[in-house]
């Protein structure tokens, strides 16, 4: 792993006039906020960019491709073994239509990804015997804090009108 990774690295050191002018396109989440990354090792390869989020490899090609065909079918079918979606480019693509690249890029990244939702509340987790915990803890911090204060009322300003108010609310 250790010999991919600094593979990798050399590849991102010289890369192709090709691969930095996607790359000016690609980082930066500038695609939908979807984070790219350059030069991956990934099962024992090393692809051109990678989306981890949204599962898509986005390889570019130049002339010595053709003679390696045979080789890039079957990289390709393992990476798709392993559920990433495979988009390959001619170099001569990424430099003269560039603005097409980028947008058959796009349409990939969105055409089937559903975004992370956020996670619920912990109310919405464990139901009311959270919201019962939630108001007794609360209610019991107001009547500590309450009764700190009526015995030393100069070293704690007094509880807000609002905080007394929230002090008893659970979720809703």
């Amino acid at each position: 792993m250790h010999k991919a990774r600094e593979r990798a690295r050399a590849l991102r050191n010289n890369a192709t006039d090709a691969e930095r002018h996607l790359w000016r396109f690609l980082r930066g989440r500038q695609l939908e906020g979807f984070r790219f990354r350059r030069q991956v090792p990934l099962s024992g390869y090393i692809v051109d960019f990678a989306c981890p989020q949204a599962k898509l490899i986005v390889e570019l090609d130049g002339g010595q491709h053709l003679a390696r065909a045979r080789y890039d079918a079957s990289r390709t079918a393992l990476l798709e073994a392993l559920g990433y979606r495979m988009l390959r480019y001619w170099n001569d693509d990424v430099l003269l239509r560039t603005e097409d690249v980028v947008a058959d890029i796009y349409r990939e990244l969105t055409k089937s990804f559903t975004p992370p939702q956020p996670s619920p509340s912990l109310c919405e987790r464990e139901g009311a015997t959270a919201t019962a915990t939630a108001t007794a803890t609360a209610t019991a911090i107001a009547i500590a804090i309450d009764g700190y204060m009526e015995t030393d009322q100069s070293l704690t300003p007094s509880l807000s009108p609002q905080a007394k108010g929230r002090a008893g609310e659970g979720c809703s």
